[in-house]
C-alpha cells in the first residue's frame, strides 16, 4: 500500500464560477467537496491536507521552504509520494524550487487547472487524478519532481505556462514532454539529466529580472547599483545571449562589485550561450564573468540563483551550479 500525501495549496483547480463569469476562492477546496470521486489505484491511501489556498501570484519562496518542509517530514513519517495541487501561474517556479532542493527525496508531482471545478470543460478533477496515478507509478521514482496536466507528465526543470487560458497551456520547449499518461498506463518517454541539488536552509536574496529590447541602455543596471540588498540578477537576453552594446559600462560595475549576473535568452527555444563574438555579444559578455544559464527560463534562473546565493557555494562553484 503506497501512502500519498495530498497537499492543496489552492488555484483555479479550489475555484468556482459565479454567476458573473468571476472566478474565485471557494471557503471549503471544491476537490473535498461530496460526491467528488477519484478512481485512483487500489494499492493507494490518501493523506489529504489544506495546505494553503491561495491563487498562485500569492505563492512566496517562502511558502515554497515551508512545503519542502512539510515534504521532508512528511517523508520522515512513512509517506511514499507527494501530490501538490497548485494554480498555475507560479506552479512551475515552486515545481522547480522543490526539483532542485529535494527533487530526489520520492516522487512529487504538482497538478492544477485551467477551469475551475463547475466551468463547462472543467479539467481540474481529472489533473488532480492523473497526478495521483503518476505519482503511484514505480516508474516514477528518481524522476525529479513531475508537472502532470492534460495527459501529459513533463520535467519541472523545463515546462513551462505558454498560454493564459488553455487548457494544454503547460508545455516544455524544444524537448516535449518527458511522458504521456493513457487510459491503462504511465508511460515515462525521455530520460533526464543529472540534477544537481542543494537543500538549503534559508532563502534570503533579492533577485530582479531584466528583460533587455532593442534600443535598451544602461539605466536599469544604474539602478540595481545604486539599489540596496540587490544580491544578483538574471537577464533575459536578446537571442543565443546578446545585449546592446550601450548596456555593458553599467554591468561591468555591478560585475565589479561581486555581483552575479545570470544570463538566460529570452527565446522560447533554444538554450543561450556565447556565440556572437561583437561588442555587445556572447562572447564578450562571457568573458567579462555574465554566467549563462542553459536550457530554462528566467523565472527558474531566478530560482536557482536563489537558492545557489543561500548554499554558500564559491564563486566557482556557482558558475558551475549555473551553468549545469
Amino acid at each position: 500500500m503506497k501512502r500519498i500525501l495530498i497537499l492543496h495549496t489552492g488555484g483555479t483547480i479550489s475555484m468556482s464560477e459565479d454567476e458573473t463569469g468571476a472566478v474565485r476562492p471557494d471557503e471549503k477546496n471544491p476537490l473535498l467537496a461530496a460526491g467528488q470521486k477519484l478512481d485512483v489505484p487500489k494499492n493507494v491511501e490518501l493523506v489529504v491536507e489544506d495546505f494553503t489556498n491561495l491563487p498562485s501570484p500569492h505563492i512566496t519562496v517562502e511558502i515554497m521552504f515551508e512545503l519542502k518542509e512539510r515534504i521532508k517530514q512528511a517523508k520522515s513519517d512513512g509517506i511514499d509520494c507527494v501530490v501538490i495541487t497548485h494554480g498555475t501561474d507560479t506552479l512551475e517556479e515552486t515545481a522547480y524550487f522543490l526539483d532542485v532542493t529535494i527533487g530526489d527525496l520520492l516522487p512529487i508531482v504538482l497538478t492544477g487547472a485551467m477551469r475551475s471545478i463547475n466551468e463547462l470543460g472543467s479539467d481540474g478533477l481529472y489533473n488532480f487524478q492523473s497526478a495521483i496515478r503518476v505519482a503511484a507509478c514505480q516508474d516514477a521514482i528518481g524522476q525529479g519532481v513531475l508537472v502532470v496536466m492534460n495527459d501529459e507528465i513533463h520535467s519541472a526543470r523545463y515546462v513551462t505556462k505558454t498560454h493564459t487560458t488553455n487548457v494544454a497551456t503547460f508545455r516544455t520547449p524544444t524537448l516535449g514532454p518527458v511522458g504521456l499518461v493513457t487510459k491503462s498506463k504511465i508511460l515515462f518517454m525521455q530520460e533526464l539529466p543529472e540534477t544537481t541539488r542543494y537543500d538549503v536552509a534559508s532563502i534570503k536574496a533579492m533577485i530582479p529580472i531584466i528583460k533587455a529590447f532593442a534600443g535598451m541602455q544602461g539605466t536599469f543596471f544604474e539602478l540595481l547599483e545604486q539599489a540596496v540588498g540587490v544580491d544578483g540578477v538574471v537577464v533575459e537576453a536578446l537571442g543565443a545571449g546578446n545585449l546592446p552594446p550601450t548596456t555593458l559600462p553599467s554591468l561591468q560595475n555591478l560585475l565589479n562589485k561581486g555581483m552575479p549576473i545570470v544570463l538566460v535568452s529570452r527565446c522560447f527555444n533554444g538554450i543561450a550561450e556565447p556565440v556572437y563574438d561583437y561588442h555587445g555579444g556572447g562572447v564578450e559578455l562571457a568573458q567579462k564573468g555574465v554566467i549563462f544559464c542553459r536550457g530554462i527560463n528566467s523565472q527558474k534562473a531566478r530560482i536557482k540563483l536563489l537558492i545557489a546565493l543561500n548554499a554558500d557555494l564559491s564563486k566557482e562553484q556557482l558558475k558551475h551550479f549555473m551553468e549545469e
